[in-house]
Order: structure tokens, then sequence, then C-alpha cells
């Protein structure tokens, strides 16, 4: 009898995208390079590009139908052709546009970054997060395709769910949805009980927030030597990072997490809402910007996703990358220049971070009798001790203390505060 092995993830052939760009008002080519990004992001090969300028969207197939034949010709011959559709489609559009193409299989932009996240997510949270969000944008795509999920066999859109064969009909799906939105709704409360628990013992938080790959985890790594996976290419990072650094003394939490994307599928935004909301929850944000690349529609991008998250944290505008960019007497005004990958500007950083939090944060000596240590005791959590001298008395410390710490380390305070 035969033997027949599957071949292994490295062996499998590589999947080919050939992108349909659809242009209006001539405006295609940063969205055009960002989907050649998403695709290598993906695993796939990038197989061509035909354009369509758009005057009126044709409800049926988005673009007319000659472009659609024109594009049949092209293919002609071709295996292993996926066709993305830079830009997001309804239900019979997909089904439309791949029956005009001889039933090639055919994606759009949102399949595409919902694929990438399955295949970057790591934790188990972030694995829930992901799955929901591509049940809720499969299930009503089902349509006219028996109810089953039997296309998705493999392929680029097809990760996470579809591999698991967990969901054969709708009822399951929806069942599925059910349980997956519980858990999403169990690790909202978690986050938010951490959070309280943060602002409680007093934990300064930063958050690096800003569009995918402007170099967030470069610079976490840089800040707090955390060995956080960094790639250059679309949502390397998508589980949230925390990790502690000290700055002059002072310990902070800095937190990094998925990177934004212009016209984020709503999916993602609501199902990774309780890790977005956690990383914006913070004392300080440090919205970073690729110095050589589209800062302004970064920072746009950025400040509009963080406005639908109910943001209102101060925040820093860090240009990174700035030893490949030519000018930079057009960034925004009061930003930190720096590089994440040769170090310039970290002291500066460091420097504005700490400014940020000077108006919250005391610097002061204090004396511990040694009869006073247990009532010392209940307020040292929340406390940076800068340097410590024990005495024959007790004990005198070099502290930084919060505001609203202040008035509990009055009995302990020396006669004069310390810069």
């Amino acid at each position: 009898m035969p033997h027949y092995t599957e071949k292994s993830s490295v062996e499998k052939e590589t999947e080919n995208i050939f992108i349909l760009q659809p242009v209006f008002d001539g405006q295609y080519a940063d969205l055009h390079k960002e989907a050649v990004s998403l695709i290598e992001s993906a695993g796939g090969a990038y197989a061509g590009t035909v354009y369509q300028q758009i005057r009126e969207i044709n409800p049926a197939t988005f673009v007319g139908s000659g472009k659609l034949a024109e594009l049949d010709r092209m293919l002609e011959g071709l295996e292993n052709i996926t066709v993305l559709f830079n830009g997001e489609l309804s239900p019979s559009q997909t089904l439309n546009i791949s029956a005009a193409l001889s039933d090639r299989k055919v994606i759009d932009r949102t399949t595409l970054i919902l694929d990438i996240f399955a295949k970057n997510a790591l934790s188990g949270e972030g694995k829930v997060q992901v799955e929901l969000a591509q049940l809720r944008y499969i299930y009503p795509r089902l349509k006219g395709e028996g109810e089953k999920l039997s296309r998705l066999g493999g392929g680029i859109g097809t990760r996470g769910p579809g591999e698991t064969q967990l969901e054969t009909d709708r009822r399951l799906i929806r069942s599925r949805i059910r349980f997956l939105s519980g858990k999403v709704e169990e690790m909202k409360k978690r986050r938010a009980l951490q959070t309280t628990r943060r602002k409680k013992n007093s934990a300064r938080t930063v958050a690096l927030v800003g569009y995918t790959n402007t170099g967030k985890s470069t610079l976490m790594n840089l800040l707090t030597g955390a060995g956080v996976y960094v790639q250059d290419q679309l949502f390397a990072t998508l589980d949230t990072t925390a990790r502690t650094f000290s700055l002059d003394g002072t310990e902070f939490i800095l937190t990094d997490t998925v990177g934004f994307l212009r016209e984020l599928p709503h999916h993602l935004v609501d199902a990774f809402r309780s890790t977005l909301e956690s990383a914006v929850d913070c004392d300080l944000a440090l919205i970073v910007c690729d110095a050589s690349g589209d800062y302004d529609m970064q920072m746009k991008t950025t400040l509009d996703t963080l406005c639908d998250l109910d943001f209102k944290s101060p925040y820093l505008i860090v240009m990174n990358k700035c030893d490949k960019a030519a000018e930079r007497e057009l960034f925004p005004p009061d930003c930190v220049c720096i590089s994440a990958r040769t170090g310039e500007g970290i002291e500066e950083l460091k420097r504005r971070i700490l400014q940020a939090f000077s108006e919250h944060l005391r610097a002061a000596e204090l004396f511990v009798p040694y009869n006073k240590i247990s009532e010392y005791n209940r307020i040292r959590h929340r406390i940076t001790e800068r340097k410590t001298e024990y005495t024959d008395d007790g004990i005198r410390i070099d502290a930084v203390i919060p505001e609203e710490c202040y008035a509990a380390c009055k009995p302990f305070l020396l006669h004069r505060e310390i810069g």
C-alpha cells in the first residue's frame, strides 16, 4: 500500500498573490506598497498588479466587468494564483469576482490582515482574539457555500479557525462566537483589575503606540533589554509585552502592543479592544512614527484609532529612524528625534519622559526610625528608593515619591527636599 506524507510548511509551495488595485482620485501608491508588504508578512509572493480607476462602484463586483475579463485573460494558465482586492469587499462581491475570474480564490485586504494576525498570534489570549475576529468576518461570507467551511482548506486567508475545522455550519459558528466573546469579556475584566492594581500601587506606565513597523519593539528592547521579537515586516509584534525600566532611579512599566494600520478592520479593533485599552490606559504614551516614511499619515491613523478607544492620556511624538530621514525641519513641533537602531536621541527621550512625570513626582530625603519600619512598610511599595543608608537609629532614604503619596510620607521627611 503506498505511503503518503504531508509536505512540511517549509516545503509547501508559496502562494502567489496578484493585486487588483482600485484607484480613487489618483491616490494608490502608498496603499499598493503597503499591500505588497502585507503579502510578504503573510508568507506569500507578490505576483503583479492590475490597476482600475474607480469612478463609480459596481455593486456586484466593485470594478467593471471589462477589467475583470482583462484580468482573467492575464491569469490564464497560471497556477497557485490568489487575487487580492486591495480594499474591502462585501460577501457577494467576493463571490462574483471569483466567478468572473474562473473561480480563482479571491481575498480582500481585511482577510489578508486577519491571516497575518492568525500567523503571528503566539499567546492564548492573542489566538482567542484573532479567532473571534476571523469568525465574525467569515460568518456572513458563508452564503452560497453550502454553509460549510470547506473553502478554508489552506493558503493565505485561511489560517486560524479554518485549519482546526471546529465549525462546520452556521449554528456551530454562532456558538463559537458566543464562547469566544465570553472569553474576551473575561480578559477585559482581568486587565481592568490589573490596571486598577497598578494605579493603586502608583506604578508609572508608559505605552508604545503607533503605526505598524515603525520600530516600537526595537525601542522597547533598547530601553528595557526585553529581547522582544523584532522583524522588518508588518504586524511582527501582536501580543502585548510589558517590561520594567528605570530612569534616574525611578521605575516605569513600558508596554508594547500591536501596531495600527490605515482602515484597520473593525473586527480586529473590537476583538483586541481590551488589549489595546490596557496599553492606552497609561500615564504617558509614546507615539512612534517612522521619520523616513509618511509620518503624517502614521500619526493621523494612530490618533484616530486612539480617539476611538477614548484615549485621554498625555503623549510624546517620537520620530524614529531619524538616521534615514533627510529633512527634519518639517517634523511635528516638540517631537523627539531618535534612532532606536543607532541609539541617537535616546538620552533626550529619557529626559523628556522624566520631565513628563516630574509634575507628579517629588524627590525627597526620608529618615525611618527602626521602631517605625512597620508603619513605613505600608507605603514602601509606592516609593522609589534611589539610595538607602543604614544608621544606628534608622534608615536614610533618597526617595522619589508620587504626589498622591506625599502626605503619607510626611512623618519621615527630613527638613528639606532634594532635587
